[in-house]
C-alpha cells in the first residue's frame, strides 16, 4: 500500500474557538495547542454548522451538511447516513482506525467505521450500554460513581472533581488513546480519534486545575449593546441601568430563560470550572503527543484540533449553545501537517470560512486517499475559499439560521421575523446590530437573498407568495424552573433501570 502518514485527529465538547492563549484570550492557559499553533494553521473562521453535539459530529464524520446528513435538531436516534465515514474511508485505505472517547452516534456501541471504539458516553447506562468509561470506574472500586459530584451535565454550577485524579474522564481518555498508539499495528498507518467529553459540563475539574483558576479573574461576559438592561451583570455586581430596552429575538430570549447564572459569584465559578476543564485537556494531550514522539511517529503524523461548538459562557446574557453567535459556533480549527509538508503553513492564521464538514476531505487530502464523491465539504488546504457559509440549528419558533460571507454575518429568527446583522471585522464581539442600519442595506439584502437560496423543507413555510420572508408568529417566553436540572444524573449502582430511547424520540428524558 502506499506510504500513507498517520492521523491524529481530536475533537473537544463546547469550546469555544477564543478560548486560546494563541487566539489572544487574557486568562486562560492552554500551552500546549499555543504550541501546535506555532507548528501549524489556527483557522479564524471555522463555524459548526450545527452548533449542537450531534447534528455537528455528524458533519465531522461524513464531510456532509445537516441538510444532506439529515439532522439539524439533534436526533438522538437517528442512524448514521448511508454515507462513507471519515473512518471508514481511512479504513478502507489500509488503516488502522479507532476512536477513543465520545463518538455520540444511534446505537451507542455502532462503530461507523472504526476498527473499534473505546467508549465513554458521559453516562448513559439507562440506555442499556455500560461504555467503557463506566466499567474502568468500576474495575478501580467505583461502579456507578461517576455522577457523586451532584453537577449536571447541562448546568453550570461547578466544583472539584470527587475521584482520585487518575480517574477524571479526560486523564482516562488520554491514557486510553496512548495505549491504543503504542498497540498499534507497525506495518499500518494509524487513524486515532481523540474525542474528550470535556469543556462540556459537568464542570468538575481535577482540584489541581480548579486551584490553578483560583487567583485568575476570568474574562468578563461582553454585552452587544441589542442586549437587554437587565441581563447584564457586572463583576462588582453592580445593578444595571434602566433604559428603554428592545427585547431581542424570541429565540434568543428562550435562550436566556433556561440557564440561570445571573450573579457575579455565579459566573466567577462557572468560568473557573469551564477554564480549569479546558486546561486540563491541554495537558493531558501532552501524554498523547509524547507517546507519539516516543513512537518515533510524531514528524509523520497529521494533527487536527477542534470542537463540536462552543459555548457562549454569558456572552450577551446566554449560555450554552445552539445559537450563531461567536462564543457558540465558532470553534478552534488548528491543523498540523507532516514534518515537510509545505501544504500546511506553520505559525500560520487562516482567514477563510471552514466548516466541521471540511474536517473529512482535508484529512483524506493530507493523507493522499480519496475523497468520496458527495461529499459538502472541501479541503481547507488544496480546495477553493468559499464565499459564504450556511448554518441551521432547530426547526419551527425555535429555529436559527446563519449566513456568513466572512465579515458579515446575518442570523435570522424566523419567530417574529428577525433578523441581526454583524460585521466581525469591526465588531468581533458582535456588540452592534446593524440590521436596521440604513448604510448596511445592501449587506442585508445581499445575504437575505442568499440565505433564502438556503431554505428547503418546511423553512419554505417562512415565505410569503412572493418568496420574501415573513417568518412565524411571534412568541412570549415565561420564566420556568427546571424540575430535571438539565437531565440531571443520579446514582448509577446498582445498575439503573434500563429505559432506552424509542425509535423516533429527538430528545427523550433518556438522554
Amino acid at each position: 500500500m502506499p506510504n500513507h502518514p498517520n492521523v491524529l485527529l481530536i475533537t473537544t465538547d463546547h469550546w469555544p474557538a477564543a478560548l486560546l492563549g494563541c487566539a489572544g484570550h487574557p486568562a486562560i492557559q492552554t500551552p500546549t495547542l499555543d504550541e501546535l499553533s506555532r507548528c501549524g494553521t489556527r483557522f479564524t473562521n471555522a463555524y459548526s454548522e450545527c452548533p449542537v453535539c450531534i447534528p455537528a459530529r455528524r458533519s465531522l464524520m461524513t464531510g456532509l451538511n445537516p441538510r444532506s446528513h439529515g439532522d439539524r435538531t439533534f436526533q438522538t436516534t437517528l442512524p448514521m447516513p448511508d454515507a462513507p465515514t471519515l473512518a471508514g474511508c481511512f479504513r478502507d485505505a489500509g488503516y488502522q482506525s479507532y476512536a477513543i472517547g465520545k463518538v455520540h452516534v444511534y446505537p451507542q456501541r455502532a462503530r461507523i467505521g472504526f476498527d473499534d471504539v473505546i467508549l465513554a458516553e458521559e453516562g448513559r447506562p439507562h440506555w442499556g450500554v455500560w461504555d467503557d468509561y463506566d466499567i474502568y470506574l468500576g474495575e478501580q472500586g467505583y461502579a456507578g460513581r461517576q455522577f457523586d459530584h451532584a453537577m449536571s451535565n447541562n448546568q453550570y454550577p461547578a466544583r472539584p472533581w470527587h475521584l482520585p485524579e487518575e480517574t477524571h474522564v479526560t486523564n482516562w481518555t488520554a491514557r486510553e488513546a496512548s495505549k491504543m498508539i503504542r498497540r498499534r499495528d507497525p506495518t499500518r498507518p494509524g487513524f486515532w480519534y481523540v474525542s474528550f467529553t470535556h469543556p462540556h459540563p459537568p464542570l468538575v475539574p481535577t482540584s489541581v486545575y480548579w486551584d490553578m483558576y483560583a487567583d485568575i479573574e476570568p474574562d468578563w461576559p461582553r454585552y452587544g449593546d441589542w442586549v437587554p438592561q437587565a441581563w447584564r451583570v457586572q463583576p462588582d455586581g453592580a445593578p444595571h441601568f434602566a433604559t428603554e430596552d428592545h427585547p431581542p429575538p424570541y429565540r434568543v430570549r428562550q435562550q436566556h430563560a433556561g440557564w440561570h447564572v445571573r450573579t457575579p459569584a455565579a459566573i466567577r465559578t462557572a468560568l473557573r470550572g469551564f477554564y480549569a476543564l479546558c486546561t486540563q485537556i491541554d495537558h493531558q494531550l501532552r501524554l498523547v503527543l509524547g507517546t507519539l514522539r516516543e513512537e518515533g511517529l510524531l514528524d509523520e503524523t497529521i494533527i487536527l484540533f477542534t470542537a463540536d461548538h462552543g459555548d457562549m459562557l454569558g456572552h450577551h446574557g446566554l449560555w450554552a449553545k445552539r445559537l450563531y453567535y461567536e462564543y457558540s459556533a465558532n470553534v478552534p480549527m488548528l491543523l498540523l501537517g507532516t514534518q515537510g509538508d509545505d501544504r500546511v503553513a506553520a505559525n500560520h492564521v487562516d482567514d477563510r470560512l471552514v466548516g466541521l464538514q471540511d474536517v473529512m476531505p482535508t484529512l483524506l487530502d493530507l493523507a493522499g486517499v480519496p475523497v468520496p464523491d458527495g461529499c459538502d465539504g472541501r479541503s481547507m488546504v488544496t480546495g477553493p475559499r468559499r464565499e459564504h457559509l450556511y448554518g441551521e440549528c432547530n426547526e419551527g419558533p425555535l429555529a436559527a439560521r446563519m449566513i456568513h460571507d466572512g465579515q458579515y454575518k446575518l442570523l435570522y429568527y424566523p419567530a417574529g421575523n428577525r433578523m441581526q446583522l454583524f460585521d466581525l471585522q469591526r465588531d468581533p464581539h458582535e456588540c452592534h446590530d446593524l440590521a436596521e442600519d440604513p448604510k448596511h442595506a445592501e449587506v442585508r439584502e445581499r445575504l437575505t437573498d442568499r440565505l433564502i437560496a438556503e431554505l428547503y423543507g418546511s423553512d419554505r413555510d417562512w415565505l410569503d407568495g412572493e418568496g420574501q420572508l415573513v417568518g412565524l408568529p411571534d412568541a412570549t417566553v415565561d420564566e420556568t424552573g427546571n424540575r430535571g436540572l438539565a437531565l440531571q444524573r443520579g446514582v448509577h449502582w446498582p445498575p439503573a433501570p434500563v429505559m432506552p430511547p424509542k425509535p423516533g424520540e429527538t430528545n427523550p428524558g433518556t438522554n
